[in-house]
């Protein structure tokens, strides 16, 4: 017979059974102590808190010293005072005139509004006696050619400041347009056909104080909107906006620089 070799069971329940001691006045206490696990929440707690409070100090911010602002100031004024001052802001819509003493030349002005000074005024070397027998016989285009100056001469010139223009009307030549300054006279001239809108007529002339019109008598005028189509800074379209023309533009005028 086989002895038996079981153990009693007093053994194997005093090796389960175990308690963490602690000891008083030791040196080394966190050897002993059992590791402390945080849960997720509760270090999503300590770094949303330590985000807030460095959100919370306030960046301190450099201040420009009083004389650049000074001059910053100075500057964007007088920026803002030439521009204002620039007659040349015409938009998609712009008053045109066309005016003349009867045994005179053509002239164009072409305005932001009606009591605005010209951003484009120039004078035809076709009388407006021929001008306006064009227009009683059809549809009237009138183009304007200009050359480009070299690269090594170019200059940041407007297209409605350039001096001097080749004249075409319906494809014929017909002379050279230059031009004109916004002088006394023609600014008597737009003062007097301000208040229309649109339409043509004659001014009568009292000794060429009034209207400009000077020795050579009445001046006859043509005044309308026009529609204005930029296709680059080399080219430019204004078409006369007249509602009993079927959507047919009478009178067309082309700045082209080449």
């Amino acid at each position: 017979m086989k002895p038996n070799m079981a153990r009693p069971s007093h053994d194997f329940s005093s090796k389960r059974h175990f308690h963490w001691t602690k000891k008083v006045g030791s040196d080394h206490e966190d050897d002993d102590a059992p590791p402390n696990f945080k849960s997720s929440e509760e270090e999503k707690k300590e770094n949303t808190k330590t985000h807030h409070s460095a959100a919370s100090i306030p960046t301190p911010k450099k201040k420009l010293p009083a004389v650049a602002v000074a001059r910053l100031r100075t500057v964007l004024a007088a920026f803002g005072k030439n521009r204002s001052g620039l007659p040349h802001g015409l938009g998609p819509r712009v008053v045109g005139t066309l005016f003349g003493s009867r045994r005179g030349h053509v002239h164009f002005a072409f305005q932001k509004d009606p009591n605005s000074p010209p951003a484009f005024l120039v004078e035809l070397a076709t009388p407006i006696s021929g001008l306006v027998r064009e227009m009683a016989s059809g549809l009237v285009r009138i183009a304007l050619e200009c050359d480009k100056e070299k690269e090594e001469e170019k200059k940041a010139v407007r297209l409605l400041e350039e001096p001097m223009w080749r004249t075409y009307c319906n494809g014929k030549k017909c002379g050279f347009a230059t031009r004109k300054e916004y002088g006394d006279k023609e600014k008597r001239i737009l003062k007097a056909v301000e208040p229309i809108s649109m339409g043509a007529g004659v001014l009568p002339g009292s000794n060429g104080d009034e209207t400009g019109a000077g020795n050579d008598g009445e001046l006859m005028y043509m005044r309308a909107k026009f529609e204005r189509i930029v296709g680059s800074r080399d080219s430019e379209a204004f078409y006369m906006m007249n509602p009993d023309s079927n959507g047919t533009p009478e009178l067309s005028i082309y700045l082209l620089r080449i």
